[in-house]
């Protein structure tokens, strides 16, 4: 599912920054994989490459046989849109929509049909169990039911690959875990592939394998037991 070969990205300013020094990974399809490292680490820019919302300085991403290095910004959104969801720590949900509207914005953006929409946003909607909460707005929902709903507005597209940035940070513990279950759950039942950065070691555990960074370099991958169970 994911490639990258010795892939470099610097930043341009008064001085170069090296956010990724050559990284060298794969991850294949299905898998559920956490990236941890300190802040600096080139987490965000590697999650960044692998959803196509950058490009390397160089080297190679190919994520689901494409290189995305190599497309241009209407390819990679093209790209984005059907291969590629993404979860955020801050929910993104628009106020001023109610929860059924915000899971089917992606779906109006890609020209779906309007009764395909409804049936695809109820689903999604029973899937990550706020079926009954479709015509609330996002200011009457918890923390994690919010997180919930940015969860199935990543589902509703059946993209194969799911990036989740610090998916728990804004929640407590059990609100976390709760969420934690939930894409788990995605994981076992979709057979999405699901790649996590986190701080967090309980959110690290949920997946079956670590990925260490440290200084824009991979310092080490390894499996986790009981992991992605």
């Amino acid at each position: 599912m994911l490639k990258l070969h010795d892939v470099i990205k610097t930043y341009d300013g008064k001085s170069a920054v090296t956010a990724l020094a050559g990284i060298n990974l794969n991850i294949g399809t299905g898998e559920m994989v956490a990236i941890m490292g300190p802040s600096g680490s080139g987490k965000s820019t590697l999650l960044n490459l692998l959803g196509g919302l950058d490009v390397p300085s160089s080297g190679e991403v190919v994520v689901a046989g494409k290189d995305l290095a190599k497309e241009n910004e209407k390819g990679r959104s093209l790209f984005r849109r059907s291969k590629v969801s993404y979860i955020f720590q801050a929910y993104h949900l628009m106020p001023t929509l109610k929860v059924s509207q915000n899971v089917a914005l992606p779906l109006h953006l890609a020209g779906i049909p309007t009764g395909e929409i409804s049936r695809k946003v109820n689903r999604v909607l029973k899937e990550v169990g706020l079926e009954g909460r479709s015509h609330h707005l996002p200011d009457e929902l918890s923390g994690g039911e919010r997180q919930r709903v940015a969860i199935a507005r990543a589902l509703v597209t059946d993209a194969p690959l799911l990036l989740a940035d610090e998916p728990t940070g804004n929640l407590d513990t059990a609100r976390g875990e709760e969420i934690l279950n939930l894409l788990r759950t995605i994981h076992r039942e979709r057979g999405t592939t699901i790649v996590i950065v986190t701080h967090d070691h309980k959110a690290a555990s949920a997946c079956a394998r670590l990925i260490k960074l440290r200084d824009g370099r991979v310092e080490g991958d390894s499996t986790l037991p009981g992991g992605a169970a």
